[in-house]
């Protein structure tokens, strides 16, 4: 007898599309708010548009795997229940925190998780590649991000003046300023090179997968991506300053500085093709061969010694998700319930006094209100905000500037100047923490000090983060604190107060520091007043 129906492999592709459709049909709810956020970045910051091909690479390359799936005994694993669960967890440590960068990386947990309880161990193993490589998608974090821009736009310009020097260009560097005489460069977020580092490194992983030869050389052709894209960008700095000198700022703007950049990326990508090449020959007995034959065709069955294929095991699927996939399906609807009731909970700060009434006059400091622009309004999206510049009739300047949320709930919460700073072109050369002791108060008021710096300008800056009954300078504990007071207060509200004072001509820092400390013992009483404890 000859049953008549679907074969065996059109059974086990239905029931994988089934759980797959299961397992999106759950988690589009759970995970909308921080998807959307994502794909936002990835259109908005030419530093993650690459984001938009990573889910596309990733099903091909699973789907590349398919005939060694369906000749699998595959059989769901527990393991993948209790990673589920871990993941959910990640997502509302998240939520409570505002940190979408953690709840996007629970989304992936909770995906590898599902993954392990539908087809087990054997089968995770079998498309690891694809699931590890759906991280290269998250945007890091803002401080992560603006931190390691920083750091890169200081190495660009160094190697953009020392591409100036070697062919006789007269070139000096301060900060991220390139001076060339009459024309000065200033090597601003945009030209650190992190809008080709990202992208390339994600090319280069697929490269080094998709590379048929030894671990060493697949791990050194992805490391590579890293060098190349710094030294071409900074070799891009040098050219467009040559340039400059010759004929003026038109090939630092406009059309020729984004078609520089696209010039980049492709000769990033020829010099990887290159690398994988001369990679290739090594061990080879010195014999080229061509990329098609260096990538081929992705492995669907494992080599032994000989080179052949080993053979399968008789192809095997289970007709029905197993109960370690249905239990951990289940999770996913407690865990739905419980972030509506976040999203919709109902906070009940105390009453905040708003900034409107603000002192102008203290002691012999008058201010002038100045209204932020709608752009920085809409940006940082606080409930009240306070921009207040304060002068001394010596001429004395000190800026202050709070911004309070009533609720710091995913995508209101308080911008770090660590973030910001560096995003308006300043440079921080050095920050420290300090403590002001006050009349009246037993606790000194712990301060971050910074000094930045642009062009030939100086700031000195003190700023915290006030609120709940507490000044915190570390951004770190900030984010710990709004999740242990949001389980245990029902309240995220909270504040950041940063001071400024320009570093006047002839003037050392150490005048400039002491006179913000002076302000500051003046200003923290009155704070308090519009601030909740």
């Amino acid at each position: 007898m000859i049953p008549v129906g679907p074969s065996l492999p059109d059974r086990s592709n239905r029931v994988l599309w089934l759980r797959a459709s299961l397992s999106l049909f759950m988690l589009i709810p759970l995970f909308y708010d921080g998807t959307a956020r994502m794909v936002h970045q990835w259109s908005s910051n030419e530093t993650y548009s690459h984001g938009f091909f990573v889910p596309v690479i990733c099903l091909y390359l699973i789907w590349e795997r398919r005939e060694r799936l369906q000749k699998m005994h595959l059989r769901g694993s527990w393991w993948g229940f209790a990673v589920v669960f871990g993941g959910l967890g990640l997502f509302f440590v998240g939520e409570f925190a505002t940190l979408y960068v953690v709840i996007n990386l629970s989304l992936l947990v909770v995906l590898v998780g599902l993954t392990l309880a539908a087809i087990g161990g054997r089968g995770v193993r079998e498309i690891a590649f694809p699931l590890f490589y759906l991280f290269v998608m998250i945007p890091l974090p803002n401080f992560l991000y603006q931190g390691l821009s920083a750091w890169l736009q200081m190495i660009s310009s160094k190697l953009g003046v020392g591409c100036l020097q070697f062919v006789g260009v007269t070139a000096f560097r301060e900060g991220n300023v390139i001076d060339l005489g009459p024309i000065q460069l200033q090597v601003v977020e945009a030209c650190s090179g992190l809008r080709y580092l990202f992208p390339l490194a994600a090319l280069a992983l697929i490269c080094a997968y998709l590379f048929k030869d030894k671990m060493w050389k697949r791990v050194l052709l992805f490391l590579s991506s890293f060098p190349i894209s710094v030294f071409l960008n900074g070799f891009r700095i040098g050219i467009t300053g040559i340039l400059v000198d010759l004929y003026g700022k038109g090939p630092a703007e406009g059309f020729f500085h984004s078609f520089s950049g696209w010039i980049l990326f492709v000769s990033s990508l020829i010099l990887l093709m290159g690398e994988m090449l001369i990679l290739g020959r090594i061990e080879k007995n010195g014999r080229w061969r061509s990329l098609g034959e260096l990538f081929g065709q992705i492995n669907r069955g494992k080599p032994n010694q000989s080179g052949h294929e080993m053979p399968e095991r008789k192809a095997f699927q289970s007709n029905t998700p197993g109960p370690a996939y249905l239990f951990s399906i289940a999770l996913l609807v407690p865990a739905l319930i419980g972030s509506s009731q976040i999203g919709s909970r109902l906070e009940h700060p105390p009453e905040h006094r708003r900034f409107l009434d603000f002192p102008l006059q203290v002691d012999d400091w008058k201010g002038r209100p100045i209204t932020m622009e709608q752009q920085f309004i809409d940006a940082l999206r606080f409930d009240d905000y306070l921009l207040v510049d304060y002068h001394r009739p010596d001429g004395s300047l000190v800026n202050l500037y709070s911004a309070y949320y009533r609720s710091q709930r995913k995508g209101q919460s308080v911008h770090s100047p660590r973030t910001c700073i560096p995003g308006g072109g300043w440079k921080i050369t050095s920050i420290e923490e300090r403590e002001i002791h006050s009349r009246g108060t037993a606790t000194p008021l712990r301060v971050n000090r910074v000094l930045i710096e642009k062009d030939e300008l100086k700031q000195v800056v003190l700023y915290w983060f006030a609120g709940r009954g507490r000044n915190i300078t570390n951004e770190y504990l900030v984010k710990f604190y709004l999740l242990w007071d949001a389980i245990t207060k029902n309240r995220t509200d909270g504040s950041l107060v940063r001071l400024t004072s320009p570093v006047m001509p002839g003037e050392d820092e150490s005048i400039a520091e002491a006179r913000l400390i002076v302000f500051t013992q003046k200003i923290d009483p009155l704070l308090k007043q519009y601030i909740p404890d």
